[in-house]
């Protein structure tokens, strides 16, 4: 049966009817294996250097200085210590009114920084840019620095230049090329700059409310791994017990939590994105398996003359689509591991470019996905051969399909359902998925059926003959139409989505931005330079730039209830209650402001404590009217009722704060000062002038900040179009096997066409009007999609006015229709060259 199936398989492929179906698998694999490799080495990275990654064998990570106690008993038990502070502020180079500043991630480092992996070094930018350097045990000498080389760049300055930091110069001595523990946070988009431990308290960057990050580093010599679980053991009973907030640790099992699940979050999204575009190719293995079904039913019939039984025709075709799926298989990984290189080239430095060779594992789950999709989708038209009579070669009826084989198309659903479940690792995920895409598929299957129909009252509205051929074909053909319309309009609305409604949000967010809004913050003001400050910016024309007290206060307990980590299950509640808050007070609310229930606090004197809280984090962390908020401030405690809730314009970019506590009750907690506003940028030194008197100053350009993220943003979109490149293929994909489905059927009636008198030319400009239509009509449901989800984004999430541009239409309706005629050209480009007699003969 073996050698019967090769040979049968060999026949099939050189009369062509087994390579579309290898296609639809490669481009399904493909998919998904991109995908695999790619978060793959990733996590082998992750893993090979999670000791590199945390700089340690353990973290203690916090947002205050880490307790004595903590650092005396890692001590005692024999461990090795370093210390991290990490902050943003503002660097300066050159002097005078040449001076120039840039917002850096400031590092202070003791020895012994890294505790595991290696601080790489360089003198040369160019090695720098690419991590090239040698890796260093020490730490800057007192009064020099070590930094990114973009700094440099920002700021015209050179190795051995002077760079200021608060109230103390520094020399930079050398380049920063690879730094271990340096995780993906927003802090990190500004570039480095590395100091020693014993040369911070001499900038006096760090003052009361400053945002610090504290981090003391442990590793155990072999001889005391063993004490490394239980010391990390007894500090978690001890943030436990003593209910210590702003305090994480991060241990080799652990890992990073936010990389883990930062990484998590990416392979579900592009595992998820790679899905849709096998379940389009799977949909084109189905109808591909059907088109075979159907031109081997005489074949069928005569192997069953011949002597085959039932079981026997089962499995020398099952043979015959084992070959073909192992075969897509492995070349779709192959093609997927080609696509994971193109994905790292994509996000360029966002990845680290030594990760580890790739792994087996993807490899084997491609193949694995091949086959499940074969199985799932290509058999129940097989099972159907089984079922052919032998006295179909006398009578050409076909008979109906059996239960068995009905029951089987049960069996694509479940290979559907059971990849998913494997893809987005998440019972409740992957529900939620397969009912956005089923309810994708229904709604735009019914605009896609409502659109066929309406071409039909247009049948007569052009007097064209080829225009007439083309709707009653539509028409006679409904469920084919609509399944091609539906696969290429979800291929297409994906890449519109990424690529010209991205555009529109980005242009209706600027919109949205009024063009004197804020473009500078200025934080870290102390109370003794907000008059001085005031007066400066008075002087120098900046109009709209008040002043307002930020304290730095961390929520302990609601209504008497002490936060814990179980008291919010949602992550954004969690983080929001762990962190430390930016409070603030004032009299008066803020003009941006609007309150949505209850009022502003009188501030009379002798007046209790009040807080108004923002509707949103109130929502988040399920406070109300009443409710009474403690905080920790600095180690003074404040406990205020709720006495407002407000509406915050996060579009004004002003200064907003989630909690405004009376005057009366904070008159005695430590504060500094921020204030936002416009600067043109014939003012731009401005900034520079005040950084220069006032160092330890923090002043943030909006608009490089933005400049920066973006780019990032576009790295990560390129890749993502990349992978929905795939979705569009497996849509034309579908296209392709709906029109070679129909093909014998559409020579057939092209040869009695022609025979009744209609040209060649005809009918070709019939069927260039049925996939002009065809891929409209695609691109029209793609477009009006995209823009919908547009109109939801920018309405919903980021709340700002939408305008709908009539561009996407025009492309979508161009991109499909270009894009159906391509398809429908391979697909059908051999009908009209059929010669009617021959076609008339074999009917």
């Amino acid at each position: 049966m073996l050698r019967l199936s090769l040979k049968m398989t060999g026949r099939d492929w050189r009369a062509g009817q087994l390579r579309f179906l290898l296609v639809a698998l490669i481009v399904a694999v493909a998919a998904l294996s991109a995908v695999g490799f790619f978060v793959d080495r990733l996590r082998a990275g992750l893993n090979r250097d999670a000791h590199q990654l945390l700089g340690a064998d353990l973290v203690i990570s916090a947002d205050q200085p880490v307790n004595g106690a903590w650092r005396a008993e890692a001590l005692k038990r024999g461990f090795l210590l370093a210390d991290t502070v990490t902050f943003p502020s503002m660097a300066q180079a050159g002097e005078g009114e040449q001076s120039l500043s840039q917002l850096a991630s400031i590092k202070a480092v003791s020895p012994g920084y890294p505790q595991r992996g290696k601080l790489k070094i360089t003198t040369k930018p160019s090695e720098a840019q690419d991590a090239v350097g040698q890796p260093t045990s020490l730490v800057p000498a007192p009064g020099a620095v070590w930094v990114d080389a973009a700094i440099l760049s920002s700021l015209k300055a050179k190795l051995g230049d002077t760079l200021t930091l608060g109230d103390k110069a520094f020399t930079v001595t050398q380049l920063i090329a690879s730094e271990p523990d340096r995780g993906a946070s927003f802090l990190n988009f500004a570039p480095r700059v590395m100091l020693p431990l014993s040369d911070l308290a001499a900038t006096a960057l760090v003052q009361n409310g400053s945002r610090v990050s504290y981090r003391l580093l442990l590793s155990a010599p072999p001889a005391k791994a063993a004490e490394l679980a239980q010391y990390q053991a007894w500090l978690e009973s001890q943030i436990k017990t003593q209910a210590i907030k702003g305090v994480r640790i991060e241990s080799l099992e652990s890992g990073s939590p936010q990389m883990q699940s930062t990484l998590d979050r990416a392979d579900r999204f592009l595992s998820l994105v790679g899905l849709l575009s096998a379940m389009l190719a799977a949909v084109a293995v189905a109808m591909a398996a059907r088109r075979f079904m159907l031109r081997h039913l005489d074949a069928c019939a005569m192997l069953r003359c011949l002597g085959l039984t039932q079981n026997q025709v089962t499995a020398m075709y099952v043979i015959e689509f084992l070959l073909v799926g192992l075969a897509g298989s492995v070349v779709g990984v192959a093609v997927g591991f080609g696509g994971h290189l193109v994905l790292l080239e994509l996000l360029g430095k966002l990845v680290q470019s030594d990760l580890p060779p790739v792994s087996m594992l993807p490899a084997l789950q491609g193949v694995a996905t091949g086959m499940l999709l074969l199985l799932g989708f290509a058999l129940p038209p097989i099972l159907q051969l089984r079922n052919v009579p032998h006295n179909r070669v006398i009578r050409r009826e076909q008979e109906p399909p059996q239960a068995l084989a009905l029951a089987t198309y049960g069996l694509g659903i479940a290979a559907f359902v059971v990849l998913l479940l494997w893809q987005a690792g998440d019972v409740k995920l992957a529900l939620l998925t397969a009912a956005g895409f089923l309810g994708g598929f229904a709604l735009f299957g019914l605009a896609g059926w409502l659109g066929i129909r309406s071409l039909k009252t247009l049948r007569g509205a052009f007097n064209h003959q080829g225009w007439r051929f083309a709707v009653t074909s539509l028409q006679r053909r409904p469920g084919a139409t609509v399944i091609q319309v539906v696969s290429l309009a979800l291929g297409l609305m994906a890449l519109l989505l990424l690529t010209v409604v991205r555009g529109d949000l980005m242009v209706a967010w600027r919109n949205a931005t009024p063009p004197d809004a804020p473009n500078r913050f200025m934080i870290n003001i102390l109370p003794e330079q907000k008059d001085p400050i005031a007066a400066r910016l008075a002087q120098a024309g900046v109009a709209n730039a008040p002043l307002y007290p930020m304290i730095r206060g961390r929520l302990v307990a609601v209504n008497g209830n002490v936060i814990t980590e179980s008291t919010y299950e949602d992550d954004r509640a969690k983080g929001l209650a762990d962190r430390e808050f930016n409070l603030s007070t004032m009299a008066a609310m803020q003009e941006e402001n609007r309150l949505v229930a209850g009022k502003w606090f009188s501030n009379a004197a002798g007046a209790p404590a009040e807080a108004s809280v923002e509707e949103g984090i109130a929502k988040t962390l399920k406070l109300k009217l009443g409710d009474k908020l403690r905080f920790d401030i600095a180690g003074q405690p404040v406990e205020a009722a709720i006495t407002s809730l407000r509406k915050l314009e996060w579009g004004s970019m002003r200064v907003n704060f989630f909690v405004i506590i009376n005057p009366a009750a904070m008159a005695d907690t430590p504060q500094t000062w921020i204030t936002a506003f416009h600067l043109p940028p014939a003012q731009a030194d401005l900034g520079n002038a005040l950084l220069r008197d006032y160092p330890n100053l923090t002043v943030v350009d909006v608009g490089g900040v933005l400049k920066q993220i973006q780019g990032v943003l576009d790295q990560v979109v390129t890749a993502v179009e990349f992978l929905f490149a795939f979705t569009l293929a497996s849509g034309l994909l579908v296209l392709y096997a709906a029109l070679m489905g129909s093909q014998d059927e559409r020579t057939r009636e092209a040869g009695l066409l022609r025979a009744l008198g209609a040209t060649r030319r005809q009918l070709a400009q019939a069927q260039l009007i049925e996939f002009s239509l065809v891929g409209a009509l695609a691109g029209l449901l793609a477009a009006t999609g995209a823009a919908a989800m547009g109109w939801a984004l920018a309405t919903y999430q980021f709340k700002f006015a939408w305008s709908f541009a009539p561009g996407v239409w025009a492309f979508g309706l161009l991109a499909g229709a270009l894009c159906a005629i391509a398809g429908g050209w391979l697909g059908l480009r051999n009908v009209l060259k059929h010669p009617p007699l021959q076609t008339l003969r074999e009917g």
